[in-house]
């Protein structure tokens, strides 16, 4: 990755890093179900009219409608709401470590399903001990309660599979010369319309209360910050990066979470917390595979 893809990835890191907080604040007003339909649809509303604006393409032809239900259902979905039902059920900072299990299964994946996306040692190297830089920031306390709520942790790793799966599958919409942007706002939109009808029959959102301002503001946030706008930058890194660089953006999210909630809320930081950001910024940094490489070059010597 060049420097305006490291700074796409970073940017996604600081807009998904407070998406687990707006969560936790939405489905503890509003059903999981609910709240992820309404999240998507008014996500995919608002990329369609800005599109329409713009005299853009917002959504794909029907001859697309196949590939782009299996994204929104890989991406959307089942990811969504996976990590909404577990939020209800475990600690939001146990669900992002899961969830930073999605590049392990991006680089497995694309070393598998594509040709240009191979698994190296640095790569693997990097994700793992990234992952392990999470998992410190987070603290021993994280690892006393695994094992409670383990429905709602292995849902949070179908979720992590899933993403990895659609962002390897995703890669065929640049084959197709689909934009970012239509992409996002097709996948969003086929989401809409798959979890409307099921969330009117087991959710009936009619007979609950109107949310707090907090949690409407919570659902605004993921769905045209958190989801719209990110959707969009995190195709079109897939478009020039690839899937398994693109999908190094979870094991970003919890440090960056933890950091602004330091920097702006008040909240403590601990030793712990900077040697997780070390270990992270070693693995990337052996996945960039650029400064390991000064070590293996060998030395120009003047010609005798």
């Amino acid at each position: 990755m060049g420097s305006r893809e490291w700074g796409i990835l970073l940017f996604l890191a600081l807009i998904w890093g407070g998406s687990f907080f707006f969560i936790k604040v939405a489905v503890s007003h509003v059903p999981p179900l609910t709240f992820v339909w309404v999240r998507v649809t008014i996500a995919a509303f608002a990329l369609i009219a800005y599109t329409s604006l713009r005299g853009e393409q917002g959504l794909v032809g029907w001859r697309l409608m196949g590939p782009m239900l299996i994204v929104a259902l890989l991406n959307n979905v089942v990811p969504f709401l996976m990590f909404a039902w577990a939020n209800t059920q475990i600690a939001s900072g146990l669900t992002s470590i899961l969830n930073a299990t999605t590049p392990l299964w991006g680089v497995l994946l694309a070393h598998l399903y594509t040709d240009d996306e191979r698994m190296t040692r640095n790569r693997l190297f990097g994700v793992i001990v990234g992952i392990g830089g999470v998992a410190l920031m987070m603290g021993p306390a994280i690892f006393g309660q695994l094992g409670n709520g383990l429905v709602a942790q292995l849902a949070c790793l179908v979720g992590a599979f899933s993403y990895a799966v659609a962002g390897v599958y995703a890669r065929r919409f640049k084959k197709m010369a689909v934009s970012a942007m239509s992409v996002t706002s097709s996948q969003l939109a086929v989401s809409a319309l798959l979890l409307l009808p099921v969330t009117l029959l087991f959710d009936r959102p009619w007979t609950e209360t109107f949310p707090p301002l907090g949690a409407v503001a919570a659902i605004l946030g993921l769905a045209l910050v958190c989801t719209s706008f990110a959707y969009v930058l995190y195709f079109r890194l897939i478009e020039t990066s690839g899937a398994s660089n693109a999908l190094l953006v979870p094991i970003l999210v919890p440090p960056t979470a933890i950091l602004l909630g330091g920097l702006f809320l008040g909240e403590d930081l601990h030793a712990r917390d900077f040697g997780g950001l070390l270990l992270i910024a070693l693995g990337l940094a052996a996945i960039d595979g650029r400064i390991f490489s000064l070590w293996r070059r060998p030395s120009l010597r003047p010609a005798a």
